[in-house]
């Protein structure tokens, strides 16, 4: 399965949703990140953080999600309120699409235990997601019941 996180900028969030998922999911998933407006550049401390938590942070690059079109993603999560309220490319089609929001670590203003506390605490609810999206049966569900299945793995956790 593709899996296609977006986030308005691609810089944070759903830069780290591509890199836990892909840590995770060992190839029965492979994820990818974009944006509607990529800044072009990922935060800093997305990186910092990922790595300390021992994930790869080869190829994760901030970009646009028309970059995708030719990929066709079976699946598309947004995690940021400002991209679940655009009007997405038509070429998403028949993908599934649902909202795991998520609040953005990279925007806390603190000293550095704040922001690692910040960007720690959404990397332990996106794995806990991640986890219970692995533990679904991928390759049988409905579309259907796929999308509601991902909309109460938001709901839970």
């Amino acid at each position: 399965m593709q899996l296609l996180y977006i986030c308005t900028h691609n810089r944070c969030r759903s830069i780290l949703c591509e890199a836990i998922t892909n840590h995770f999911a060992q190839g029965r998933i492979v994820a990818y990140s974009a944006g509607s407006q990529p800044v072009g550049h990922i935060h800093p401390l997305t990186l910092n953080y990922l790595q300390a938590r021992g994930m790869s942070t080869k190829g994760l690059q901030s970009q646009s999600w028309d970059d995708y079109e030719v990929k066709k993603p079976e699946v598309i999560i947004t995690v940021c309120d400002s991209a679940a309220n655009e009007v997405c490319p038509t070429w998403f089609g028949d993908a599934v699409k649902v909202h795991w929001g998520l609040p953005d670590p990279s925007k806390l203003k603190g000293d550095e235990n704040a922001q690692k506390e910040a960007f720690f605490t959404v990397m332990d609810t996106l794995e806990q997601r991640v986890q219970k999206m692995l533990a679904l049966d991928l390759e049988t569900l409905s579309p259907s019941a796929l999308k509601e299945a991902l909309q109460s793995i938001a709901k839970e956790v």
